[in-house]
């Protein structure tokens, strides 16, 4: 089973069901689109080629975030089949993506094959944001955003599933809009199921347009990431701690007047966010890539901002805060 949680991907839904369907010719199964409400005409177009195919099927997600759309789908299945392959609408992949995916399944023997992910922009802004999400600096060094030689991980972008295991952690934990994947994978890991971060195929992530809807997700992320820490009490890894410090720094550099000291912290991540756009500039030969530097501030600012929204919050409500918006 593809399942396909989408919201307002009017722009891609069309291209992507076009080309899955042809890899339904050749591993079977059928194709579930979850839509969570969509308003740009999302729903209209899949509808109208699920009616022409009936490898197509159609959900409506009344809870909108990709977690509840799973899960969903998962439920309906009704045991039917062995596999769930999940597929964001906001990436492009390979033509024969599903098919790599079980092989590699069956060669690694795993529960869950992770796949990297490479941020492409086409123009202005979202080159811009594709370049810092490719970068250390963006990126912290998370495995999945850069290609991997293939090894077992403990988390990793959300490709393919067998379903048994998938089921019996209990799925997606349907109260995260974000960071649900590592919530997941951390459940998988405890219950001794193995993620299998492959190295082909990779896919093509398809980045914010603007800096202010780069700037909600990770501070959507921030907040996702700080309640997967306090559900299961994990503490964060280095990189994730760096981030978390970002928003302290800031707000210790207003003591500046008492010592300058205090300024040293925010001044040291600001010459490593400028130093990483001039460095990515003359990497890629393109001046204006300099720039880049100001996605990568925005992406820490907004990181940890919503990490300490998310766990401030939830000491004086007692259990998680609602982050501003919930879907992608």
């Amino acid at each position: 089973m593809i399942v396909i949680p989408c919201l307002d991907e009017a722009e891609h839904i069309a291209t992507l069901l076009a080309q899955l369907v042809k890899t339904t010719d050749q591993i079977g199964g059928r194709i579930v689109v979850v839509d969570g409400g969509s308003t740009d005409g999302t729903w209209e177009i899949a509808s109208a080629i699920a009616s022409r195919d009936a490898r197509i099927s159609l959900l409506h997600n009344p809870q909108r975030i990709q977690s509840a759309a799973i899960n969903l789908a998962v439920a309906e299945d009704r045991g039917v089949s062995s596999h769930l392959i999940r597929i964001d609408a906001h990436c492009r992949y390979p033509d024969d993506y599903c098919a790599r995916l079980l092989a590699e399944m069956d060669r690694s023997g795993a529960d869950s094959v992770v796949v990297s992910m490479i941020a492409e922009g086409e123009q202005g802004v979202a080159v811009l944001n594709a370049v810092a999400q490719n970068s250390t600096v963006g990126n912290g060094g998370s495995r999945h955003r850069r290609r991997s030689e293939g090894r077992f991980v403990d988390h990793g972008h959300h490709a393919l599933f067998r379903l048994d295991a998938f089921r019996d952690v209990g799925g997606y934990d349907p109260s995260f809009s974000h960071n649900e994947d590592a919530e997941l994978d951390l459940r998988l890991r405890r219950n001794g199921y193995c993620i299998w971060l492959t190295a082909d195929p990779v896919i093509t992530y398809i980045p914010r347009r603007s800096l202010g809807a780069l700037t909600r997700q990770y501070f959507n992320y921030g907040c996702g990431r700080a309640r997967t820490m306090r559900k299961h009490a994990v503490a964060p890894q280095l990189r994730q701690m760096k981030v978390m410090m970002v928003l302290p720094a800031i707000v210790l550099s207003a003591l500046i007047g008492v010592h300058w000291i205090f300024a040293v912290p925010v001044a040291l991540w600001l010459a490593v966010c400028i130093a990483s756009g001039v460095f990515l500039a003359f990497h890629h030969r393109r001046a204006w890539l300099v720039l880049s530097s100001v996605s990568a501030m925005l992406m820490h600012v907004a990181w940890s901002t919503g990490f300490w929204w998310q766990m401030v919050g939830s000491l004086f409500s007692g259990g998680s805060v609602a982050s501003p918006g919930n879907a992608r």
